[in-house]
């Protein structure tokens, strides 16, 4: 029996097919990479390898705001916004005694060193130290910093921010 031009052989139909279906599911890992954002490039902090960053970093918000977090490349580390609106890392150096204004939400104590236009926050009283990066102007610090609150409280707190009037008076004489 002689096979026509059109006919195709049964192995050959079948090598065709997964060959077509092959293709399909690379262009459907293409299409889904290409929809997806890059990972964000953070440099890790010296101490984001310590094991008390990690109750944290798995408590942290799918969103902030409206902002949705993103994968980076470090450990440690975190981003919200496409581009990035705020940028978080664990295991910064730990902010010792300061004159720096301090605020507190939800039971967790932030150092604030205001710039032009970021805002450095990082946590007072805990071990390891949590730093967030942002603009007040882009994403505000009140939604910023109670949605960020209980995680960071998954580090314990040692100790706290106290104002001047509770600040312990030194005798001159």
């Amino acid at each position: 029996m002689r096979l026509s031009s059109t006919t195709s052989h049964p192995s050959t139909t079948r090598r065709l097919a997964k060959a077509a279906a092959t293709a399909l599911a690379g262009a459907a890992v293409v299409l889904t990479a290409a929809g997806c954002s890059p990972s964000v490039e953070i440099s890790a902090a010296t101490g984001s390898a310590d094991p008390a960053c990690a109750p944290m970093m798995v408590a942290l918000p799918d969103t902030l705001g409206d902002a949705a977090k993103r994968s980076t490349t470090s450990q440690g580390t975190a981003a919200w916004g496409d581009p990035s609106l705020v940028i978080l890392r664990c295991g910064v150096n730990v902010p010792g005694p300061t004159t720096d204004r301090c605020v507190g939400v939800n039971g967790v104590d932030w150092v604030l060193k205001e710039g032009d236009p970021t805002w450095t926050l990082t946590t007072y009283g805990r071990t390891p130290a949590t730093e967030l990066v942002f603009d007040p102007n882009k994403i505000a610090s009140s939604t910023v910093l109670a949605e960020i609150a209980n995680a960071a409280a998954k580090i314990p707190a040692t100790r706290g921010c106290v104002s001047p009037e509770d600040a312990v008076k030194v005798p001159t004489s």
